[in-house]
């Protein structure tokens, strides 16, 4: 081999392998799960279910569900891509508690005491196996969506293929490929990416009220994709919460998150009643 064009040779070589590894290993790029024994006990500040919904597939999906008296509705929660729900239960509960909802929040294929393979369709069948349970439970009319960084995808197709009061989304992406492509742009992510998340498309056929929450220092999801997503959102039945010095996983630290959930929330009680 010509000594000029060896660096190239190497370079190439190099692109290739990280490129197959990007595409093999995606998944832990993406899902970061912790993984929880079958007779660990949560324990947590206010009283709480655990139960567990079995998949059509065989997998068993744990979840918890915090009720409080006189619950204003039902919350629907699909949190971020890291833990498990000894850590997102203390958030679900600290929602239930301040916002005067139930909650309900599982974990994902592979996360905690939940079984399963992952796959981005499983997700999104495991997404309408809850709201599902909830029907059972509760009015339709008092079901709220609330998505949370990598949640947000599946609450908005769940709330483009249902009828739910309201959908909330913190910290979302326009698509999980619009990060990728941020993220890697000297890769053709668009050809390997397994987990795309097309929120932009979810969006479209969406009938209920939206709110989307993004902070200004979101350093894990830009606030350019969020914005993205919100004006992708059709109609006017929309609401954009900047939180000003805001990241990405402390957006409950600050007044205008708690002031715009409180004036939402408030807002979809008074229309129920009145509906009543």
């Amino acid at each position: 081999m010509h000594k000029s064009i060896r660096p190239l040779f190497w370079l190439v070589g190099a692109y290739l392998i990280f490129t197959t590894m990007i595409y093999f290993l995606q998944e832990r790029f993406i899902f970061l799960p912790t993984r929880l024994p079958q007779q660990y006990e949560y324990n947590f500040e206010q009283d709480y279910l655990e139960f567990n919904l079995n998949s059509e597939d065989g997998a068993q999906l744990n979840a918890l569900h915090f009720k409080i008296p006189n619950a204003k509705g039902i919350i629907l929660y699909f949190h971020g891509n890291a833990g498990n729900l000894s850590r997102w239960g203390e958030i679900a509960g600290a929602i239930s508690r301040e916002y005067e909802h139930d909650v309900v929040v599982m974990d994902y294929r592979t996360y905690g005491k939940s079984t399963g393979s992952l796959s981005e369709e499983a997700l999104h069948r495991d997404g309408q196996l809850f709201y599902d349970h909830l029907l059972d439970l509760y009015s339709e009319k008092d079901i709220i969506l609330y998505g949370r960084s990598l949640g947000t995808g599946i609450a908005a197709r769940l709330a483009a293929q249902n009828r739910p009061a309201r959908l909330i989304l913190e910290t979302p992406y326009y698509s999980l490929l619009d990060i990728g492509q941020r993220r890697f742009p000297f890769l053709p992510v668009k050809w390997l990416l397994k987990y795309q998340f097309k929120s932009f498309e979810y969006v479209k056929d969406i009938s209920c009220p939206v709110a989307v929450f993004h902070g200004t220092e979101d350093e894990v999801i830009p606030l350019e994709s969020g914005r993205k997503l919100f004006q992708s959102i059709p109609g006017e039945r929309k609401q954009f919460f900047l939180v000003k010095g805001g990241r990405h996983n402390n957006l409950s630290g600050f007044e205008a998150y708690h002031r715009g959930m409180n004036h939402l929330l408030a807002t979809d009680y008074s229309k129920r009643s009145e509906e009543r």
